[in-house]
């Protein structure tokens, strides 16, 4: 295993004590010698080294991170902005939808409209007629009236005929 250690900083012999500023790091990896198991080795790692090591790993991708935190702030506006322009999509489709329900509406109505123009049209018809069967009835009934009334004043006539030819006696004087 390899030791992390400053520029200074020499391998420590297993089993002195690491300096004050350093830190130990234990590790397990297996060996491949002829005994089978683990071997534990002791790391001495200075925190000086430690520090430099973490502000350069951070100094190196740090700027990367924060521009792909940039790159994403601005794809999740976009994708708002975008959720937002879909919605107005959707309500507008929906209204096109309303739109032609009320067409269909319109078309339906005009459909009865319709019928109900022919049906007055018919109930005109249907009145006309009947107007014209009561006139009809109303002069075949004046017509037989007078046929009766030309019948009984014959027949009145015919019996005053009658009786005129009828003998009567002659009076004495």
């Amino acid at each position: 295993m390899e030791q992390e250690a400053g520029d200074d900083d020499h391998p420590a012999p297993q089993g002195a004590e690491p300096a004050a500023n350093t830190v130990c790091v234990e590790s397990a990896e297996p060996q491949a010698e002829s005994h089978a198991g683990v071997v534990e080795d002791l790391v001495v790692v200075n925190e000086e080294a430690v520090e430099k090591l973490t502000e350069g790993l951070i100094s190196h991708y740090l700027p990367q991170l924060q521009t792909s935190k940039r790159a994403l702030q601005e794809l999740t506006q976009n994708q708002v902005i975008l959720l937002e322009t879909l919605e107005q999509e959707i309500t507008k489709f929906r209204e096109c939808n309303t739109i032609i329900d009320l067409n269909s509406l319109f078309t339906e109505a005009k459909v009865y409209h319709n019928k109900l123009v022919n049906i007055r049209k018919e109930m005109i018809t249907l009145h006309d007629k009947t107007s014209k069967l009561k006139k009809r009835a109303l002069k075949l009934q004046q017509q037989r009236q007078r046929e009766a009334l030309e019948r009984e004043q014959q027949r009145e006539r015919e019996l005053e005929r009658e009786r005129q030819l009828i003998a009567k006696p002659a009076k004495r004087t």
